[in-house]
């Protein structure tokens, strides 16, 4: 583990105070918002909180992004090589090593196996300062770091760093999408290569080799596909997945639909077992809205009911359709697929508060009353109970999206949704 970049300035708003709030933007916002009058069926969601991280902030190691461009070579502004590791692109979020904190880990680095062979995979501590209606900086501090990696030689084919004592994985090797928090402090990763579902102690330390998902599906990019056609399209592998309340059982979603299936907003959702550390042999099925959409994260309030994130490929003002949904394993229509209550309307969020301004940046979008998500890839979502979700973008960098001119900042923020079930 890393030393940190910084230490901590100051602490978040008091937790009743930011209820209190968030109650009182709830019930201004009652009577507009793009879904109709807010009725005791369908409470409206406020975003009570906004925080973003720079995107160029880095942290120790060696230079990344040498094959991103053939020499040295400027993409929508940002010149590579990188001087460092980036800090970015965030996948996922789980709770850190305290209150207020989280831990955060980015995706393979630039978007690519070949380009990513550089970028190390990790999961940072972050601290975001929310601003909110009571105040906050708006800040991300960024703490200590873990390194995955493959010490014992499990993963089961030659990684980027083969032959070096350390064996740290990288963007060439894996792409971590999906993170959980085991009982005992262990970590799982859903990754798109294989698709696999991986297991790290909590430094960072693969535990077992890849478990590979039921049914044979591998992606272009499985190292053991040995001439074969792939059976899922690139970068549509696990890219969400949750684990149960008593962290007995994971769910992980596959992004897109197989390349076998004829119903194209289809997907699948496996589960697995933590105890006996196997797929079960269930198998549940997701119907996107759209047949271009995409499963984006799933996280668990208890050992049924998960939030769910779907988006369609968008960015900036293009990007249309982002939403979060509850869903209930137990809960099927007749066809067969889990029933979905709509919880947040990521593209048009309640800021009757205006945390969302000021702008960062002259000429960002998006922001005001109503919010709207504008990354591309929103792929992180968080429960922290009395009704808030955290919810964290992928900034891809250097895509924009918050603003057409500059490469987007990694954004973190915080919605409020009465009636959204208690986490336990």
């Amino acid at each position: 583990m890393s030393a940190g970049l910084s230490t901590w300035h100051r602490r978040l708003a008091p937790t009743a105070k930011i209820l209190l709030l968030s109650a009182l933007a709830a019930a201004a916002a009652a009577t507009t918002g793009p879904a109709g009058p807010a009725t005791a069926a369908t409470p409206q969601p406020t975003l009570v909180g906004r925080a973003v991280l720079p995107v160029d902030t880095f942290a120790e190691g060696p230079a990344a992004g040498n094959f991103v461009v053939p020499g040295p070579g400027t993409v929508n502004g940002v010149t590579f090589p990188l001087r460092s590791q980036p800090v970015q692109g965030f996948s996922a979020l789980i709770a850190g090593r305290g209150r207020g904190e989280y831990l955060a880990m980015p995706d393979n680095g630039f978007g690519g196996k070949a380009n990513s062979r550089d970028f190390l995979i990790r999961a940072y501590y972050v601290r975001p300062h929310f601003k909110t209606a009571a105040g906050g900086t708006g800040a991300v501090q960024v703490g200590p770091f873990i390194s995955f990696r493959d010490p014992h030689h499990l993963i089961g084919f030659p990684i980027v760093n083969e032959g070096t004592p350390g064996r740290l994985l990288t963007g060439g090797d894996i792409d971590p999408e999906s993170l959980q928090r085991g009982h005992h402090g262990d970590l799982w990763v859903g990754d798109e290569f294989g698709p696999w579902i991986l297991h790290f102690d909590r430094s960072g330390v693969l535990l077992d080799p890849p478990f590979a998902l039921p049914g044979g599906l591998m992606s272009p990019n499985n190292p053991f596909l040995n001439g074969q056609p792939s059976t899922q399209p690139n970068s549509r592998g696990l890219e969400g997945m949750a684990i149960t309340a008593n962290h007995k059982f994971l769910y992980a979603g596959l992004e897109g639909a197989t390349v076998a299936d004829t119903d194209t907003s289809r997907r699948y959702v496996f589960e697995f077992s933590t105890r006996s550390r196997a797929f079960t042999g269930r198998v549940l099925q997701y119907r996107t809205e759209a047949a271009g959409n995409l499963v984006s994260d799933m996280s668990a309030l208890d050992n049924n009911r998960l939030v769910v994130l779907e988006r369609d490929a968008g960015s900036g003002l293009n990007a249309l359709f982002r939403r979060a949904y509850l869903i209930d394993l137990r809960s099927t229509d007749p066809a067969g697929f889990l029933k979905k209550t709509l919880l947040v309307d990521l593209a048009s969020i309640p800021d009757p508060g205006l945390v969302s301004l000021p702008a960062i940046h002259p000429g960002d979008v998006g922001l005001g009353n109503p919010f709207r998500v504008t990354c591309e890839s929103v792929e992180a979502v968080h429960p922290i109970g009395d009704g808030r979700l955290v919810i964290g973008c992928d900034n891809n960098f250097p895509n924009s999206g918050r603003n057409p001119g500059l490469p987007d900042d990694n954004e973190f923020i915080v919605v409020a949704r009465r009636g959204l079930p208690c986490k336990g």
